[in-house]
């Protein structure tokens, strides 16, 4: 009895058992691959009832993706503007993409490894605060001194 128990605690860890071809042990297996089949069966009955749900969440998540990209690209082109054509308007620009990229960035470091509801809300309520912080910062920096640009210019002739 003592094997049995055995048995069942590592098939559901996908470990076979080496002596399967003995007669004790085939209804436990088939035990086991009937409780797998099952539990499959209801995974993909919950991924088809919520598939409606999740067109909606994969165009948005497709379209977020884009513009994470087009972000991207767009700062590769800001590094040369800001070097050939200082002035508020470039700086003003590179501040709010810098913040958004740097909030999306740690959105998704946030998705991955922050886990639990209230952790989660607070993860997000710190990033929210960090970001307006961060823009904040960049347009008083941008407002009352030399700004990006120029910084970032007097940094090089260093």
């Amino acid at each position: 009895m003592a094997s049995f128990v055995r048995l069942s605690s590592l098939c559901h860890r996908g470990v076979k058992p080496l002596l399967s071809k003995n007669t004790f042990f085939p209804r436990e297996l088939l035990a086991c691959r009937t409780l797998r089949e099952r539990d499959s069966l209801q995974s993909v009955a919950q991924s088809h009832a919520s598939s409606s749900h999740s067109a909606v969440s994969s165009k948005a998540a497709s379209m977020h993706w884009t513009g994470e990209r087009v972000l991207s690209v767009f700062l590769l082109g800001m590094a040369p503007a800001a070097y050939l054509y200082p002035g508020p308007a470039v700086d003003y620009a590179v501040a709010a993409a810098l913040t958004l990229h740097g909030h999306w960035g740690i959105g998704q470091v946030l998705t991955d490894y922050v886990h639990g509801e209230t952790k989660v809300k607070l993860a997000n309520a710190g990033l929210y605060t960090l970001s307006m912080v961060t823009f904040a910062g960049l347009c008083y920096f941008n407002y009352k001194d030399v700004g990006i640009c120029k910084a970032i210019a007097m940094l090089w002739s260093i």
